[in-house]
């Protein structure tokens, strides 16, 4: 019993009872966390704002025998112009569905949590594309999963190249077109310079400069082959909730 003070942002909300939630935040300090937030669907009530999905704030949190209870929350953040865009809250809701597949509970993960906000951060306040955030996100997530290409040199030779990369899911990472290194996955990906050098971009660059470039639309066509199809191959799973966006 006691209480737990910790910066999070609310990254899953379902609603219980008759006014009642259970939010799932991913907190700084704790990793996952699942707390009740009572009352909170009442349109006064005070934990309200803190309640709603991409909200960031300071939460004071109250350690009660099942699950901790949202006692108070300052919030810093609340990301309204993601919430009241259907479009921009359903690549949020992709990006939400590949942290809660990351995260667990009591293991705290400051640079996810850091790559999560700034990618909110870009899709509410900037014109950056939606589509190259994505792709930044996606890689970048699953970078930090464990599960980073090896994509600053060749697989095979380990040399850097002077000229074209493909990319092997087989080999998880990048092989030049020597003939040698191009035979050992006959079905890896041959990627343009641009794409190539996006990749490395997104994987090593510093979290200061990660969103720091525009990429052509063919680049970004590439980029959508190999970031969707990583991440699936990765954390073994389906990612659906840009389905929607072919409907719109």
């Amino acid at each position: 019993m006691g209480f737990l003070k910790t910066r999070g942002i609310v990254v899953k909300e379902v609603n219980t009872g008759e006014a009642d939630k259970i939010i799932t935040i991913f907190s700084r300090d704790q990793g996952r966390i699942q707390a009740s937030a009572k009352g909170s669907r009442r349109p006064k009530s005070k934990l309200s704002a803190a309640s709603q999905l991409l909200c960031y704030g300071e939460y004071m949190l109250y350690s009660g025998k099942e699950m901790y209870s949202v006692n108070s929350c300052d919030v810093i953040e609340p990301f309204y112009e993601i919430r009241n865009d259907m479009i921009k809250l359903t690549y949020a809701a992709h990006f939400t569905d590949i942290v809660l597949e990351i995260i667990q509970e009591s293991q705290p993960s400051a640079r996810l949590l850091k790559l999560l906000l700034n990618t909110l951060y870009m899709l509410a306040k900037t014109r950056k594309e939606p589509e190259l955030l994505t792709r930044i996100f996606e890689l970048r997530a699953v970078s930090y999963a464990g599960y980073a290409p090896h994509v600053n040199a060749c697989m095979n030779c380990g040399q850097v190249p002077e000229r074209n990369y493909s990319f092997s899911f087989a080999r998880c990472g990048f092989l030049c077109d020597r003939q040698e290194c191009a035979a050992s996955d006959g079905s890896a990906i041959s990627l343009s310079p641009g794409a190539s050098r996006t990749i490395q971009h997104i994987v090593y660059a510093p979290m200061e400069e990660l969103f720091s470039f525009s990429v052509s639309e063919q680049v970004l066509q590439e980029l959508e082959h190999i970031t969707g199809r990583y991440l699936r191959e990765q954390l073994e799973r389906d990612f659906t909730k840009l389905d929607f966006l072919k409907k719109v």
